[in-house]
């Protein structure tokens, strides 16, 4: 099960915070509100009341053992920036923080963000997907069953045409383009044949295409 480590329990922090539960994520929630922790903890497997400006208490929340940490703060730029920074010193395998307006986002990367982004409904859902789903660029849900995901090629289909992956057979996936850095195939046939670095694009159940993301693919 992956770990997530969600700092700050605004509004944007509680969307992305329900969408890594609902996905079976164990999330670690907070916050220095104290009223905000009691009203959630008991939806989390961990919630704690804690100033994260304060390095002491960051060290004592064993950084590194979490997957990703994720700084929501919403109304202190400064103490985002600065947890950030903190946070990648402690040896945080994968920090992402809000921003904002573009000059955030500029600060927040020169001080170590893995990824930077604007909060919204629709950016919670896709970063909750991507923080739960190794290899995942990209989400769009068609409806509660069905969505369309941009994933990154196995490594072990490099030099095997798509008629050996056999993606759809195997495991439900329908190919709609693979897209090779700027350049973009549509439609592939049965006899390309996968290259490191392609991702395709592909439509199938949601459920299914997770269950792909998520194992070992020979």
């Amino acid at each position: 099960m992956k770990s997530v480590l969600l700092i700050g329990i605004g509004r944007f922090g509680q969307l992305v915070g329900e969408k890594l539960l609902n996905m079976g994520v164990e999330v670690m929630i907070v916050d220095k509100d104290e009223d905000v922790i009691n009203a959630l903890a008991p939806k989390y497997s961990n919630a704690l009341v804690a100033n994260c400006m304060n390095i002491e208490n960051l060290k004592a929340m064993d950084i590194p053992s979490f997957d990703a940490c994720v700084v929501a703060i919403s109304d202190d730029f400064q103490s985002s920036l600065e947890i950030t920074s903190i946070l990648k010193d402690l040896g945080a395998k994968y920090v992402v923080s809000r921003a904002d307006t573009d000059i955030q986002r500029k600060f927040l990367f020169r001080v170590g963000a893995d990824e930077v982004v604007y909060p919204n409904r629709d950016t919670a859902e896709k970063l909750a997907v991507k923080l739960h789903s190794k290899n995942v660029y990209d989400y769009i849900e068609i409806d509660a069953e069905y969505s369309i995901f941009e994933i990154a090629v196995p490594p072990k289909w490099n030099g095997k045409t798509l008629v050996e992956a056999n993606p759809r057979g195997r495991f439900g996936l329908n190919i709609l383009l693979i897209k090779k850095g700027k350049n973009i195939v549509p439609s592939p046939g049965p006899n390309y044949v996968f290259e490191d670095g392609d991702h395709m694009l592909v439509f199938g159940s949601t459920e299914k295409i997770f269950s792909f993301t998520n194992k070992r693919v020979k």
